[in-house]
């Protein structure tokens, strides 16, 4: 049986990068509120462990995405398929990703998709063209985290 599976990014704004992603691929920003009001009703975290992001209430340091058409818990808005959890760690980006995402051109073809990334944020870095084996631009998200437009 398959596992249900995370992809977890350190960020330095957990919430401005999944409002990223979600654009560059679009997904959903998983929306927390109802976990948050019942916990919050019943002791179990105070309002320090809460912020605002959007208007809506999440969880501080923290913020996930997942694929629309993935099934999701209605009260936690926790998604069970494709997702990324955005985690806030005090210590910065210093070295290259060992793991990164390639986001793959639809019909309006590469250099639109590169556009619309660098509109939501994205720079790009370098381009790459291996002829048959390959044409896809090395960018960098808003935090500097490296990625593939293909």
């Amino acid at each position: 049986m398959a596992l249900n599976w995370k992809l977890v990014i350190d960020s330095d704004n957990a919430a401005v990068l999944a409002d990223f992603w979600a654009a560059a691929l679009d997904y959903t920003v998983e929306d927390p509120d109802a976990l948050i009001g019942e916990l919050l009703a019943a002791g179990h975290i105070g309002e320090d462990a809460v912020t605002e992001h959007g208007g809506r209430r999440r969880f501080r340091g923290y913020a996930a995405i997942r694929h629309p058409e993935d099934p999701f818990d209605e009260t936690s808005g926790i998604g069970r398929g494709r997702r990324l959890l955005f985690q806030d760690v005090p210590e910065s980006k210093t070295v290259k990703n060992r793991l990164h995402i390639d986001v793959h051109a639809e019909s309006e073809g590469l250099d639109h998709l590169v556009a619309r990334l660098e509109s939501l944020g994205a720079t790009r870095v370098r381009e790459v063209d291996r002829g048959p084996a390959g044409h896809w631009w090395i960018m960098l998200d808003p935090e500097g985290n490296e990625f593939c437009a293909a």
